[in-house]
């Protein structure tokens, strides 16, 4: 018998010298043969070569980092579908434990020995589960007192994520924002009430504004929403997105009152997969008391082997991120989520500051309230600069970096800002080493002769609103 006693080297000639690695990979059609795992392999993953890596991407903030016995255990439970809970009853039950961690973090009142909550792929399956319960309360309530329900509304400020938008164009729900201002960079209660009338089925606020990093000041807000209900006779609630806030201030500023302790605070939505340090995707969503979940939301089948009743806008889903979601509780205990959460948060601190001492920048806030901030160019620097932050965004990417550059929400739009979200994984020496990389690409910026085509059209842009600036 032949022997198969074939050195990497070997190997790698094998798949560097077949046809395929000098044909070029499928675009719009599935091959008609077939092509050895090894080569197929070597396809996909030098097609990754060019991007970022993961920890250097500072745009995301999705969890880039996991211990080896974390990451073990996900791909040892990757072909395990959560939803088949006859198959995999134990999945179910540490789902409803994570839920009940999560509902006690969060001072949840709740009683039952189950916290009503459920899991999402992401937060924004999250939010819109919080969306839905909250438009299901108001319309059943109109119902019952024979008033209309076709036009109901959602207030938020302005430096919304996404999803908001998502939800109220699929549910048919009008949004109405609160814009940010200088004066006013996190949600203005008082105009948020003044939006508000008997067809609001809910105000979100933000904890970790995923456009500025900031806190909008959910105790306040409760506080004058509860003068406000006890005017009007409304029962206006409140649902939390603590996408990211929801695993930090627990751990960092407990004594902050943004969650289940305040008296409208019916629902709040995380995301596992960012602060609670899980590979994505992972979302949670909690109730304050099951009677705030409307029975519309669960939905039973009995074709899986027995009846299961599961709350969610998706049906399958992967069961790993919960296994690493419980194992992170396990394995890092308050403590150690603690431990890590200040470490993100003391190096975004150490960043922000360096970078606030940088005569071409400003930074947006001087507080700190999560491991993420944003700035901008210092507007005295701005008229006479060569260049502009997409111009920066640019010249880090040359050296891995993704630090993303973008123009703020309406009525401050204007303002272009870089963020930084600092995460597990991102260390002092890197921080020093990117910054060290900002420092060196401004000076080459400041050798220019001649404006940038990004900083051209900005100055076009301007130009249209009567400024002008000159070299």
């Amino acid at each position: 018998m032949k022997q198969q006693n074939m050195s990497a080297a070997d190997a790698a000639a094998e798949i560097f010298g077949s046809k395929e690695m000098r044909s070029p990979a499928p675009t719009q059609f599935i091959p008609r043969g077939k092509t050895s795992p090894e080569i197929a392999y070597q396809m996909v993953k030098d097609e990754t070569y060019p991007q970022t890596q993961p920890r250097l991407n500072l745009a995301t903030f999705v969890t880039t980092y996991m211990d080896d016995y974390a990451t073990r255990l996900m791909n040892e439970a990757i072909n395990v579908n959560y939803i088949d809970e006859t198959e995999y009853p134990r999945v179910a039950v540490m789902c409803g434990r994570c839920i009940n961690i999560l509902a006690n973090l969060w001072n949840s009142p709740e009683k039952a020995e189950w916290k009503a909550g459920a899991v999402g792929i992401g937060s924004s399956e999250a939010c819109m589960l919080g969306g839905v319960a909250a438009w299901l309360r108001w319309r059943d309530r109109r119902k019952a007192a024979g008033k209309p329900y076709d036009k109901p509304n959602l207030v938020m400020s302005s430096a919304f994520q996404v999803v908001w938008e998502k939800f109220c164009q699929l549910w048919q729900i009008e949004m109405r924002t609160v814009p940010l201002t200088p004066e006013k960079k996190t949600l203005d209660t008082e105009a948020a009430l003044k939006l508000c009338d008997e067809n609001t089925i809910c105000i979100v606020p933000i904890a970790g504004v995923t456009w500025t990093g900031l806190n909008d000041d959910i105790e306040a807000l409760d506080r004058a929403l509860d003068a406000f209900n006890q005017k009007t006779g409304y029962e206006i609630p409140i649902h939390v997105d603590a996408a990211s806030g929801g695993f930090i201030l627990p751990f960092l500023n407990p004594d902050v009152k943004w969650d289940f302790r305040l008296k409208w605070v019916l629902s709040i939505s995380t995301s596992g997969h960012k602060f609670g340090l899980v590979y994505p995707g992972l979302g949670w969503t909690v109730w304050k008391e099951k009677k705030y979940l409307p029975d519309a939301m669960s939905f039973s089948v009995n074709y899986l082997g027995a009846s299961i009743t599961q709350v969610g806008l998706n049906f399958s889903r992967p069961a790993a991120q919960i296994l690493g979601q419980y194992y992170n509780f396990i394995r890092l205990g308050f403590e150690g989520y603690r431990e890590i959460q200040q470490n993100s948060m003391d190096i975004a601190c150490y960043c922000h500051r360096e970078i606030g001492k940088m005569p071409c920048f400003r930074n947006y806030a001087e507080e700190m309230v999560n491991p993420l901030f944003i700035w901008s160019l210092d507007p005295e620097y701005e008229k006479t600069a060569k260049w502009t932050l997409f111009d920066l965004q640019a010249a880090l990417q040359q050296s891995g970096w993704m630090v993303p550059a973008y123009t703020m929400p309406r009525n401050i739009e204007q303002m272009i800002v870089m963020r930084i979200v600092v995460r597990q994984g991102f260390s002092r020496d890197m921080a020093d080493m990117l910054l060290g990389d900002i420092r060196n690409a401004v000076a080459e910026f400041e050798k220019l002769r001649y404006p940038t085509t990004s900083r051209l059209k900005f100055e076009a842009h301007e130009h249209q609103k009567g400024k002008v600036y000159t070299h």
